[in-house]
């Protein structure tokens, strides 16, 4: 399948690992020209370096903190400088942390919604002057979108709003030919689920390896994710062999979610 992802120029943001990375890496190997950023510009760098080095691909670096609306424009910007035009917009961010409803804060509440929805909105206002006819944005969210996770309470109260979001923009800028799409992680095996698992074993006063194999056991495919098996959908999503796609919700989750819709 030809894919049509040579030379388009994209930015992937908290990239430096997990789904990011993986997103970064699959492009790369398509042949994009890659900017993808991280809090810390020594990890960001460390990505790019590797992901360069193992494709040939551009891969650049930038410190951004996806939280900071201004920080998410001027990155924007002038990575589009740079690059002369974006053509691909992948935002992404790291989960708030896990915690039930009873247990937070209206600080925490305001941390999570400037993580997660509020620098989704940034993402879209600043790339979307960059973007002409062909250009695509591709959201990530979670299962908590379809199925809430009480564990994760903030992470399914704004990723739900992500996906909103998506559709909504998915309307407004289909007329100038600028798709937008939604995609699901389930139980995809990164570090951030190697963190989720672990604090799910401590609360339940179980082993890591009791944890995943409870979790395993509810996934129709009876395994984990593999990054990269992520990675594949997203890249076919952003690109040309998708070109009559938007608006669409993918879960990548071995079966697990169990709703019609």
């Amino acid at each position: 399948m030809e894919l049509g992802l040579t030379g388009k120029r994209v930015i992937v943001a908290a990239a430096s690992r997990g789904l990011g990375a993986a997103i970064a890496r699959s492009l790369a190997q398509e042949g994009c020209i890659i900017e993808i950023s991280s809090r810390s510009l020594d990890n960001a760098g460390a990505t790019a370096g590797s992901i360069s080095a193992d494709t040939g691909a551009v891969v650049t670096a930038a410190q951004v903190d996806v939280a900071d609306g201004g920080a998410v424009q001027e990155w924007i910007d002038d990575a589009a400088a740079r690059m002369g035009g974006l053509d691909i917009v992948i935002p992404n961010a790291g989960g708030p942390p896990s915690m039930f409803f009873d247990t937070t804060t209206t600080d925490d509440w305001d941390r999570a919604y400037a993580l997660t929805l509020r620098s989704a909105m940034a993402f879209a206002r600043a790339a979307r002057p960059h973007l002409r006819r062909g250009g695509s944005m591709l959201y990530l969210t979670s299962t908590s979108v379809r199925e809430p996770i009480g564990a994760l309470a903030m992470s399914t109260v704004f990723r739900a709003g992500v996906s909103a979001l998506a559709k909504l923009l998915a309307n407004d800028w289909a007329s100038e030919g600028i798709r937008v799409n939604h995609l699901i992680p389930g139980r995809i095996a990164t570090e951030r689920l190697d963190e989720l698992d672990s604090g799910a074993a401590q609360r339940s006063d179980t082993t890591l390896e009791a944890v995943r194999a409870s979790n395993e056991s509810a996934i129709p495919l009876g395994r984990y994710g593999h990054p990269d098996e992520f990675a594949a959908a997203a890249t076919f999503l952003v690109s040309d062999a998708a070109s009559y796609i938007t608006g669409a919700t993918l879960a990548v989750d071995g079966g697990a979610l169990h709703n019609v819709m």
